[in-house]
């Protein structure tokens, strides 16, 4: 076999591989992503915590075996964020305040390697926390730090559901809530994400309560 059919072959079998890594790390994410809101938005508050425990063991293996990709490490921070809103007593509490230390280191190393991975998600989901978790000393809450991130995750995916979901409750909390309004119904208007049924209609009701609370408050 010559040098040129042994470069041809090696770069063929490389291609090969390159593709099929690429699909096992979207076939991994997905499936957790699948989980997750199977665990949110149909799975009883009182069960949840064990399900979260369980789907973060999970991510860890998922981010360990792709550790240069983006999006493994976005959907763990995101699955720490949600687990830690779910920790229930004072040591849940207290292990809650660690869960969102780690989100927010993973969503922070997710956009040194992809900014716009996940459609800007790292950043969106950087801004929830921002704005949820408490300020320092006990965290690292920050409302103008908050806006930054999802704002940022708006200009890279301007009509996605969870951008402007997110954005439109930090909004209503800030008391913005003509501004959150017209960002909410953007939100409503979101593309339906393939294989993401259950995800999809789980934030239109989340916005569509939001909705509710802003005229109430009008």
């Amino acid at each position: 076999m010559n040098l040129v059919k042994k470069i041809a072959i090696s770069l063929f079998v490389s291609s090969m591989f390159l593709q099929s890594a690429f699909a096992g790390v979207d076939e991994d994410v997905f499936q957790l992503k699948k989980t997750w809101e199977q665990l949110k938005y149909k799975t009883l508050l009182s069960e949840q915590e064990k399900g979260f425990e369980s789907l973060l063991t999970q991510s860890e293996k998922v981010t360990a075996q792709y550790p240069n990709k983006a999006e493994p490490l976005i959907w763990q921070g995101i699955i720490e964020g949600t687990f830690a809103g779910v920790r229930n007593g004072i040591r849940g509490q207290l292990a809650a305040l660690s869960l969102v230390k780690d989100a927010k280191q993973h969503f922070e190393q997710a956009i040194k390697i992809d900014p716009h991975g996940s459609d800007g998600s790292a950043f969106t989901s950087l801004g929830s926390l921002y704005y949820q978790v408490p300020p320092w000393p006990i965290a690292y809450g920050d409302n103008e730090t908050a806006r930054e991130m999802l704002v940022k995750g708006l200009e890279i995916n301007p009509d996605g559901i969870d951008a402007n979901y997110f954005y439109g409750e930090f909004l209503f909390k800030r008391g913005e809530l003509n501004k959150a309004t017209e960002v909410l119904k953007r939100g409503m208007l979101a593309a339906p994400r393939e294989g993401r049924e259950i995800a999809d209609e789980g934030r239109k009701k989340e916005i569509n309560d939001l909705l509710k609370k802003i005229a109430d408050k009008k």
